[in-house]
């Protein structure tokens, strides 16, 4: 409550007013609320609240105005805004600011001051108060070293800021504290007793900055200190002797063992490399280490054989040259890694089919260098063969015989033998040898069967081939080369070989003559197959020749007789019925057997349904009763063909008469018509195009079905084992022996010790202590014995000496330690020489050269140049600009003399102002100098070397002023919209203008910009006043741009602009215009209603309001009706729409006008006229006049026979009711029964002949006439004109009463005919496209056919028979084809015949299924009866 009471006692005594010449000063503490009242302003300054409202009392100019409002109606000042003095002015007291009041009609003007008051509402803050301060300190520093600390900020001021420091207890350090030039306070701590890093690695401290405010706040920082180690401490392993077993063979990379050792430093002193010393013969090699982790792992090849125990040297070496060894023994366990090796000896090759069992084939050696059970080995064969294996002698095999062989049955042998020792795993070898036997001639040539049978047709050629023999003989060359030979017998009293011959050597059988079937059907003889053993063997075969009939004679037609010029026709009479007979083909075949068969089919006919042809008798009998409709003349192609292969064939024509009296039939054959020619030939056209496309189809997937789818080492001889020997056995034949000889190498020293390297480096701190162990070497002798290495000496040994230390195994080593202190600064580099001596004689030695590096310790501190650094820097130089170099010397070596720069303590804000290379000491400027803000900085630095050594100083940075600061514009008053009837001298703007710099840098002169009617004139100081100077225009200057310019007379000057913008404001003095005074739109007829014909746009200078434009459709009729009900005009956008569906033919253009009117007050207007064509459409077909198109009866029109070219026939007339050229008309011939002789005229429509008018041509022609129109898109119209060529009305009735269906058929045939080859083109690629696409696959080809089990069984039914029993072919015959698809035969099984006569033939048939269905496809033709 007291604290409470004080505060509001300290608010009424800031709240006193001071009046000092129409200035007013108030005093107010920060941080009051938004709305607490600061002063009353009209009481204040002798105002009354009418003065304040009626002068529009306002606040003006000055930065921060938002932080106080001016209530006019009360007249007091309040806060607006929570005032924050740290913000506003940071460390500048007292801390206030100003602004001015203003005072319209008229003008005055009121300066404001309101000081803010500091209240203790901030802590002392560090930069960085989460981060810790984190220094590293060496142990080794020295008494009275200073360490700067960071600074805290207050943003408080006086009492209220930063007053002391405080740090926490401690024994080691203490504070010494610093003030610069403006005050502020900086810390120092000092080391007062040295550090130990052993007892105390790290120190935590903390930091208190406190201020003197009530109440007192503070705030604190950590101080994280390391304390940096010296190497005081040698790497330690944790065992001397590490022991490990690795299994031979072990691949590259395998870890064996992990050495661990421990430094007691810290640091890089504590990090520790872990090294292989060198090792004595293959160890160094064969091992690896890796440096950080200690883990030893596999390098090289391990072989038990050659070494079977490893002593390996591990040194591990810290930082700072300090290191410490160990021992690893390692030992290698032995593996089955060595497979049998099989060595031939002896091999027979090849051996004899009668050789006996016991044979010997071959003598192997079989050697294991593995020992015990991995050396001991089995040895067997591979597979069921006839032969052995027998253990003759240690490690010697014998391979024999153990049965009879058989070269036809197995010719040879692949022999794998096998040796396999009893190791874990067991290891095997295995040899192939490759036995042949050698052939003995113990079997005769033998044929497939007991007899063959060959076929070879008449009329051959001589030296045809007729059969091929083969005989096989199961022996090998030689004795089975086979021999033909032709047996001597008789044929019909000649020898045989007059008949045929035989090839001795392929048994290929030939003819010597030509065969004539008529004068001998068959002949026998028989061949004998020998082969070229001794003796010969041989076998005899019979082979049966049989000569086949060709067909090499056509039919032959005797009735009817074909004579040369004359015409024989047969006579039918109207009245014949179904059945009659018209007449028979007789034909005979002077060819045999079903050579002879003959077979009737009729061919080609004028009238197919009428007649038909028997196929086997040859009779031309009616199919249906002759009517009146059928024509006169009838002509039939009738085809004679046999059934031979392939068949023969004659053509007859018969001519047949329809009528009933022999003139009509005279008058008909004079002149043979060719009116059916066309159909014919594209008839005939469509059979080849679907035979062959068929054909191709056909063979295509005859070819898918078809289509086949179809890895030594070398080692030295004995390392250093000792004794060295070589064993060796000697064998002796017949009898055999064996013996072992054993041959011991004794050593002389011809080798002297030899060190892995000629030199090694070694770096030591002169910090070392003696007896620190630094370096193992050891030297390498590959002698034995006295001769091997003896022992080691070291020279000089002022401060080092040596240790000579034995391995388990003998094998000796040299440990370099260091025997009394080192000092760098009097000896930095030495070189030793390590001597290595064996006990040779003569005596033998090898040295070391090892170079020494004493490395520096951080003894001394840098030392700066200068006690206190000065400079001085002009305000806004630009980033980067060199202020000073700081410089400081350091006296230690390396990095331990390498010095960095750093700042130490200063504010944040001056923080970024500057920047300091660490490297170099360049201080140079990062940020914005501003002399206003500050005329002097002290900045606090450091200098610190590597090894945590430092030293503080001070820079102190003095800051000049130039002219920096251009006038500020303050907009005080401005109406941004005026009228454009604005008078001139109309205020527009009231502006103030200030500078901060003083003297000539603070005097401004004010301008405006440009052309513009407007001026400027100062009312008072500082303050200007904008005013027009002419007559505005908003149509020609809409707003205005305008420019002030403000410009003081420093050197060089500044100037500021300040642009507004001045809008005018528009009055309504523009009507609206449209874009033309006159306009036409077009429509097409028949459109839909509400449909946009035309678009009207009108613009209005003015704007907003003023600038809308409405349009109207004023009052008119079109043909007495109101223009409303054809056209609407929409408002807003002057679209114009149709109100109803226009016709060309009752209107064709219209007028009405259309009025825009604006928004205006009052409103402006404008009209313009509009006028509206209609477009024809075509809409109307053409329709024909001429010829009259009746329902029942049919019109033609007549032409004489006599009619020349160009005759008129008739005309066809048709009217469009369209118009313009949707009403021209065309004429067109679109079908005709002879297109060659009559034309259509394109633009009258005459229709006329094209040639003369023969007596071939038809009586009835029927045109199809089309009529179009040009229109888009064209309408048409199509006549029929029949047309009669005659030259009596009694032929055109007879005519044109029955209409004829003669082309029915024809029409029929083809459509069926171009639908089958679509269809089978179709279908043909698709085939194509699957054997693309297909994939291909390989098959092992085995047999020549495909084995199958599944029988295709057929039946044919007859082919050939004759119902009546009075045709050439009297009998029936019934046979079935019984086949596999495995065989290529055809096997035929025969029913008995129908009659006396029977048809023998013989099984052994070759005729294959494809010709049987090709025989079946022949007289599966349309044009047969049997499938009508």
């Amino acid at each position: 409550y007291i604290e409470n009471r004080n505060r509001g006692l300290l608010v009424l005594l800031f709240l006193a007013v001071n009046m000092v010449g129409g200035q007013i000063r108030y005093s107010i503490p920060e941080e009051m609320k938004k709305g607490s009242v600061i002063g009353n302003v009209a009481q204040d300054l002798g105002l009354d609240l009418k003065r304040l409202r009626s002068g529009r009392a306002r606040i003006v100019t000055g930065e921060n105005i938002h932080y106080t409002e001016l209530k006019a109606d009360k007249g007091i000042l309040l806060v607006n805004e929570k005032i924050d003095r740290e913000q506003l002015c940071r460390e500048v007291t007292p801390c206030s600011f100003n602004f001015e009041v203003i005072l319209e009609n008229p003008m005055e003007l009121h300066r404001i001051t309101v000081e803010v008051l500091d209240i203790n509402d901030h802590a002392p803050v560090f930069p960085n108060k989460d981060k810790p301060i984190c220094l590293e300190i060496s142990e080794s520093a020295a008494i009275g070293v200073q360490f700067p600390l960071q600074s805290a900020e207050d943003l408080d001021v006086g009492k209220n800021a930063l007053q002391d420091y405080i740090l926490s207890p401690n024994n080691n350090f203490i504070l010494k504290q610093h003030a610069n030039p403006d005050g502020s306070k900086y810390v120092e701590m000092v080391l007062q007793k040295p550090l130990d890093r052993e007892r105390h690695p790290h120190l935590s401290l903390k930091l208190i900055a406190v201020d003197g405010g009530t109440p007192q706040r503070s705030g604190t920082v950590n101080i994280d200190i390391t304390v940096l180690d010296v190497n005081d401490n040698a790497p330690v392993f944790n065992q001397s002797v590490y022991k490990a077993s690795v299994m031979e063979n072990t691949i590259k990379g395998t870890s064996i063992i992990t050495v661990n050792a421990t430094d007691a430093d810290s640091g890089s002193n504590g990090i520790i490399t872990y090294s292989l010393s060198k090792t004595k013969g293959n160890a160094g090699n064969g091992f690896s280490i890796d440096e950080s982790t200690g883990t030893v792992s596999v390098s090289g090849e391990i072989d038990y054989e050659k070494d079977r125990k490893y002593e390996v040297r591990v040194e591990a070496k810290d930082q700072g040259g300090l290191t410490g060894t160990s021992k690893i023994t390692i030992d290698v366990l032995d593996i089955n890694d060595n497979a049998p090796v099989i060595n031939i000896m002896s091999f027979s090759s090849p051996i004899s089919e009668d050789a006996i069992p016991g044979t010997t084939v071959a003598i192997l050696n079989i050697k294991d260098a593995d020992s015990e059970k991995n050396g001991q080995i089995q040895c067997s064969i591979d597979g069921k063969l006839p032969f052995k294996i027998e253990s003759s002698l240690t490690n010697y095999y014998n391979l024999i015989t153990d049965q009879y062989f058989d070269r036809e049955s197995v010719s040879d042998y692949n022999i794998t033998i096998t040796a396999t020792d009893l190791g874990l795993p067991p290891l095997s070898s295995s040899k192939k040898l490759y036995l042949k036997l050698s052939d003995v001639n113990d079997n005769a040539p033998s044929f497939d069967k007991k007899s063959y049978s060959a076929y070879v047709t008449e009329n051959n050629s001589p030296g045809i081939s007729i059969f091929a023999l083969s005989a096989q003989d199961s022996d090998w060359n030689q004795n089975a080369r086979i021999s033909y030979l032709l047996e001597d017998t008789q044929v019909s009293g000649s020898p045989v070989s007059t008949y045929v011959s035989l090839n001795s050597e392929t048994g290929v059988l030939r003819a010597v003559r030509s065969f004539d079937y008529e004068q001998i059907k068959q002949l026998q003889l028989v061949v004998k197959a020998q082969d070229g053993g001794s003796p010969p063997l041989s076998s005899n075969v019979t082979v049966k020749v049989m000569i086949k009939d060709q067909n090499d004679n056509p039919p032959q037609v005797l009735y009817p007789v074909l004579t040369g010029g004359s015409l024989v026709a047969e006579m039918v009479p109207r009245s014949a019925d179904v059945g009659y007979l018209v007449t028979k083909v007789v034909a005979v075949d002077v060819d045999s057997g079903q050579n002879a068969w003959l077979s009737y089919k009729l061919q080609k006919a004028t009238d197919r349904a009428l007649f038909e042809v028997g196929l086997q008798n040859g009779e031309i009998r009616t199919i249906r009763g002759v009517t009146d409709k059928d024509a006169v003349k009838q002509r039939l192609t009738v085809i004679v063909e046999d059934n031979g292969q392939p068949s023969r064939s004659a053509t007859v024509i018969v001519n047949v008469a329809v009528a009933d009296s022999f003139p009509e039939v005279l008058s008909e054959f004079t002149d043979y018509t060719q009116d059916k020619e066309y159909n014919d030939n594209l008839t005939f056209y469509l059979v080849l195009a679907l035979a062959v496309v068929s054909f191709l189809f056909i063979t295509c997937l005859v070819v898918i079905i078809s289509v086949k789818i179809y890895r030594w080492r070398q080692s030295r001889l004995c390392g250093q084992s000792a004794p060295c020997s070589l064993n060796f056995e000697m064998i002796l034949m017949n009898p055999m022996q064996l013996h072992s000889v054993v041959v011991e190498v004794l050593d002389v020293n011809d080798n002297a010790p030899v060190f892995h390297e000629k030199e090694v480096r070694i770096d030591i701190l002169e910090s070392a202590l003696p007896g620190t162990e630094i370096l193992q070497e050891s030297a390498i002798d590959p002698d034995v014995g006295m001769n091997a290495l003896h022992i080691y000496t070291l020279h000089p040994t002022t401060h080092f000496n040596i240790k000579v230390l034995s391995s388990p195994n003998g094998h000796k080593y040299a440990q370099l330690f260091l025997s009394s202190a080192l000092d760098r600064e009097k000896e930095e580099n030495m070189l030793l020489t390590l001597t290595a001596v064996d006990g040779g004689e003569p005596q033998r030695s090898g040295t070391l050269k090892i170079h020494v590096n004493v490395r520096d310790t951080n003894d001394n501190a840098p030392v700066f140049t200068q006690t206190i650094f000065k400079a001085s820097v002009e305000e806004n130089v630009p980033k980067g600009t060199l202020v000073l170099i700081l410089s400081a010397n350091d006296a230690d070596d390396g990095m331990n003399g390498r010095v960095t720069y750093h700042f130490n303590r200063m504010s944040s804000n001056v923080a970024e102002l500057f920047n300091l290379d660490e490297n170099t000491g360049y201080l140079t400027v990062n940020g914005h100098i501003n002399y206003e803000e500050s005329k002097i900085y002290e900045i606090g630095v450091q200098a610190k070397d590597q090894g945590g050594q430092s030293t503080s100083t001070n820079v102190i940075i003095e800051v000049t002023d130039v002219n920096d600061n251009a006038p500020v514009i303050t907009l005080t008053s401005f109406s941004s919209v005026i009228a454009e009837d604005s008078p001139s001298g109309t205020t527009v703007a009231i502006i103030n203008i200030k500078d901060l710099d003083s003297g000539q840098n603070g005097k401004v002169d004010c301008s405006v910009n440009g052309n513009i009617p407007f001026k400027i004139h100062s009312s008072l100081k500082n303050y200007y006043t904008l005013v027009t100077n002419g007559v505005l225009d908003r149509e020609c200057n809409p707003y205005y741009n305008i420019t002030f310019t403000a410009m003081d007379e420093g050197s060089p000057k500044l100037s500021t602009n300040k642009t507004i913008t001045l809008r005018v404001s528009d009055v309504n003095d523009n009507a609206p215009t449209f874009e033309q005074s006159y306009y036409e739109a077009y429509i097409v007829e028949n459109n839909t209603p509400g449909l946009s014909i035309f678009t009207v746009k009108a613009t209005d200078a003015d704007w907003n309001q003023n600038a809308r434009v409405s349009y109207i459709l004023e009052d008119s009729s079109v043909n007495g009706v109101p223009v409303s009900s054809y056209v609407s005009v929409s408002a807003d956008s002057g679209v114009i729409h149709a109100v109803r569906s226009f016709d060309y033919e009752q209107i064709k253009d219209f007028h009405f006008r259309v009025k825009a009117q604006d928004g205006g007050s009052p409103p402006l207007s404008s009209n313009v006229t509009v006028k509206v064509m209609i477009n024809d459409q075509n809409d109307n077909p053409p329709q024909v006049l001429y010829p009259v198109q009746t329902g029942g009866s049919l019109v033609a029109e007549m032409v004489p026979r006599s009619a020349d070219v160009g005759y008129l026939v008739t005309k066809v007339v048709a009217v469009d009711v369209d118009s313009g050229q949707n009403a021209w008309l065309s004429y067109k011939l679109q079908k005709a029964t002879d297109r060659a002789l009559f034309e259509v005229g394109l633009q009258n429509g005459e229709i006329r002949t094209i040639r003369g008018v023969t007596d071939k041509d038809a009586v009835k022609q029927r045109l199809t006439v089309i009529v179009e129109d040009n229109g888009q898109p064209s309408r048409s119209a199509t006549v029929i004109v029949n047309v009669a060529v005659a030259d009596s009305f009694p032929e055109v009735l007879s005519e044109f009463t029955d209409y004829t269906q003669d082309k029915e058929y024809n029409d029929n045939l083809t459509f069926y005919l171009v639908l089958a080859l679509a269809v089978v083109s179709f279908l043909f690629i698709t085939c194509l496209v699957v054997i693309i696409s297909v994939k291909i696959y390989r098959w092992r080809q085995s047999r020549v056919l495909y084995h199958s089990n599944l029988p295709v069984i057929p039946y044919y039914p007859p082919r050939y028979s004759d119902t009546l029993g009075t045709g050439t072919l009297p009998h029936v015959y019934n046979y079935e084809v019984c086949r596999t698809n495995d065989s290529r035969k055809s096997d035929y099984k025969f029913g008995t015949v129908g009659s006396q006569n029977v048809l023998i033939m013989d099984p052994s048939s070759t005729g294959t299924m494809q010709r049987i269905q090709s025989e079946k496809n022949i007289l599966d033709e349309p044009d047969s009866p049997l499938e009508v």
